[in-house]
C-alpha cells in the first residue's frame, strides 16, 4: 500500500511539474522578455507629470504586487483586470495593447522569472518612454525619471542577482503624451544575453 502510495505521489509531481513546463514561456534570442501580465491605463492619480505620477503608487504595495491573469483592481470609479500580453517585438507596446493612444497613464507589467539556481552579477538592460521603474523580488533596483522616446539598452543596471526558483519582476512605465514602450532583459556581466531563464504568468 505505501509503495503505491509513493508512486501515485510521483506521478502527481511528475504532472505538476509537466503544467509549469508547459506554463513557461522563454526570452527571445536577444534576452529581452516578451511575455508579461498588464495592467493599463491607470490615470496620474492627481500628478502633475510623469516624474510625479512615478513617485505615486496607482496601485497599493506596487513593490510586493503578484497578480495572475485575471486579476481585477479597482481603479476610481473603474474596473481593470490583468491580462496576458505577448509583445510583437522586444519592445512591449502599450499603446498597441490597449488599441489606442492613452496619455497621462500608467502602466504595470509583471512576470515571474524561473531560476534554476542562483544568478549573480547579472546587468539589467531597459528602456521605456516614458518614466520607468523595476522592482525586483519587492526591492526597487533602478528608476528614471525623466520623459524620453524609447531605445534599446538606454539603461544597465549591475550587479543584480536572481535567486534560484521564482523571481517577480514588476515593470512601471509611466506615460505623458503619444508613444508608451518599455524594453527589458538581462545579461551576464560580458553582455551575453540571458536566454536561459522560464518565464512564467503565474505566480
Amino acid at each position: 500500500m505505501r509503495k503505491q502510495i509513493l508512486i501515485f505521489t510521483g506521478i502527481v509531481v511528475l504532472l505538476v511539474a509537466a503544467g509549469r513546463a508547459d506554463d513557461a514561456f522563454k526570452s527571445d534570442d536577444e534576452g529581452f522578455i516578451r511575455n508579461w501580465l498588464v495592467l493599463a491605463p491607470l490615470p496620474f492619480s492627481g500628478a502633475q507629470d510623469g516624474a510625479e505620477a512615478l513617485g505615486k503608487q496607482q496601485v497599493p504595495d506596487e513593490a510586493k504586487l503578484q497578480p495572475k491573469e485575471g486579476d481585477k483592481v479597482k481603479v476610481g470609479d473603474a474596473e481593470l483586470a490583468w491580462k496576458a500580453h505577448k509583445a510583437d517585438s522586444h519592445l512591449l507596446d502599450f499603446n498597441a495593447l490597449l488599441g489606442k493612444e492613452t496619455e497621462d497613464s500608467v502602466a504595470y507589467a509583471v512576470c515571474y522569472l524561473v531560476a534554476d539556481k542562483e544568478m549573480k552579477d547579472l546587468t539589467m538592460k531597459t528602456g521605456s518612454d516614458d518614466q520607468c521603474k523595476v522592482y525586483i523580488n519587492g526591492k526597487e533596483v533602478f528608476k528614471n525619471e525623466e520623459a524620453r522616446p524609447t531605445e534599446k539598452d538606454q539603461d544597465s543596471t549591475g550587479n543584480l542577482t536572481l535567486k534560484q526558483g521564482v523571481n517577480v519582476i514588476v515593470f512601471k512605465v509611466v506615460n505623458e503624451k503619444v508613444d508608451w514602450s518599455g524594453c527589458l532583459r538581462f545579461t551576464d556581466k560580458d553582455g551575453k544575453p540571458i536566454t536561459e531563464l522560464k518565464i512564467s504568468l503565474k505566480p
